[in-house]
């Protein structure tokens, strides 16, 4: 039997010592804080899409604005705004660079 509130718990509620919580930091608490700026988003099929995060939801559905496809690392289209279904999402990363800045 085990009591809630034990180390390896994945209740909820807040855990012992952790000072609030504000240490933990999980994946949805990372696509919140990073709404509303540049990333890149990794396809399955090796290309890449950069531009501002507009929304998403719990399936990796992903809208962005001022989205720029690059296949290879080149620049092949610009779209204002673009919706990506989540099944195809690799990965979803924060940019290093601005959009001004170019590739």
């Amino acid at each position: 039997m085990s009591t809630g509130g034990e180390k390896g718990s994945t209740g909820g509620g807040g855990e012992k010592g952790s000072g609030g919580g504000s240490s933990v930091k999980t994946p949805a608490d990372f696509l919140k804080s990073i709404r509303g700026c540049p990333v890149v988003v990794k396809l399955n099929s090796g290309v890449d899409y950069r531009g501002i995060l507009a929304c998403l939801d719990g399936y990796m559905n992903i809208a962005m604005e001022q989205t720029e496809e690059y296949v290879n690392g080149q620049l092949k289209n610009k779209y204002g705004d673009a919706f990506i279904r989540g099944n195809n999402v690799l990965y979803i990363s924060t940019s290093k660079r601005t959009l001004a800045e170019g590739a």
